[in-house]
């Protein structure tokens, strides 16, 4: 690479850190029981116009062995949608440099319109938070005092949060999206 490819790239990424990150369309259909929430799409998500797009964020090869999610990302949409899970993120919007929820600048933060979400979906009765970030910020920008649901906050699919075994993440997201399927 040249010195001048090398400040064209520093340059880029200096201002995708600047210019606040946005979140995508929630996958979800009206049916919909369970909602998965993560913070706000990383950088490499942002890129491929994907939910979870890094090879090595776990959220996929969970939902493929949770409730057989496989295939391309169109069908591992659609298997989600099938089984009564919405996609989405609590922040529509924030400036964050590079991928790490830890960098979210929350002055710059705006939640998505959860009101306007939870009228179009009715049926949801739990919200599974993909890590603690997202749960925080859940907390923080939104008000749904008055919805009574269930909250669960799961270990983070991220490839940050490599403290947690594979096998102790998928149990504990087995264990909250079948109490809701075998409720449903």
């Amino acid at each position: 690479m040249t010195g001048i490819q090398q400040k064209d790239r520093n340059l880029e990424k200096r201002a995708a850190a600047i210019s606040p990150s946005s979140c995508f369309a929630p996958i979800a259909r009206g049916d919909a029981r369970i909602l998965i929430l993560g913070s706000l799409p990383g950088q490499r998500s942002l890129k491929a116009a994907q939910y979870y797009a890094h090879p090595q964020n776990a959220f996929w090869r969970i939902m493929r062995d949770v409730i057989g999610a496989d295939g391309t990302y169109e069908e591992r949409c659609e298997a989600i949608v099938e089984h009564g899970i919405a996609l989405w993120d609590v922040l529509a919007e924030s400036t964050r440099p590079g991928s790490m929820d830890a960098d979210i600048k929350l002055d710059t933060a705006k939640a998505n319109d959860f009101g306007a979400f939870f009228l179009r979906h009715p049926h949801i009765e739990r919200i599974c938070f993909n890590g603690q970030k997202a749960a925080q910020m859940y907390s923080r920008f939104v008000d749904d005092a008055d919805r009574a649901m269930q909250r669960d906050t799961l270990p983070s699919t991220s490839p940050a949060h490599a403290a947690m075994a594979y096998s102790q993440k998928l149990a504990k997201w087995r264990d909250a999206i079948e109490a809701s399927t075998r409720a449903g």
